[in-house]
């Protein structure tokens, strides 16, 4: 049998290259990325969230960036907050 990835309703990209963010905060945010989505019971199920990471995502200012699709929005500037922000009003609100 082929292996098969579970369906996921939205796919969150975390730029975690130094180009945009030279401090590298970019790592420490994917980090804290799982952790949200764990609490918040993204990992598994309908509601599931893939979450992936990228060394540049060719914005290369303003970073760290995110990305949240099938939307295709953009944040820049993304901070613990900021995250938190995405998480609440995006991927379990539906509003970017």
């Amino acid at each position: 049998m082929p292996a098969q990835m579970e369906p996921y309703r939205r796919h969150i990209v975390l730029c975690t290259g130094g180009y945009c963010a030279p401090d590298r905060a970019g790592r420490a945010l994917y980090a804290q990325l799982a952790r949200l989505l764990q609490r918040e019971d993204l990992l598994f199920g309908p509601q599931r969230v893939k979450r992936s990471e990228t060394p540049c995502l060719g914005v290369c200012a303003g970073g760290p960036i995110a990305v949240v699709y099938p939307e295709g929005t953009w944040y820049a500037g993304v901070t613990v907050p900021v995250l938190e922000r995405i998480i609440q009003e995006h991927l379990i609100g539906g509003e970017p």
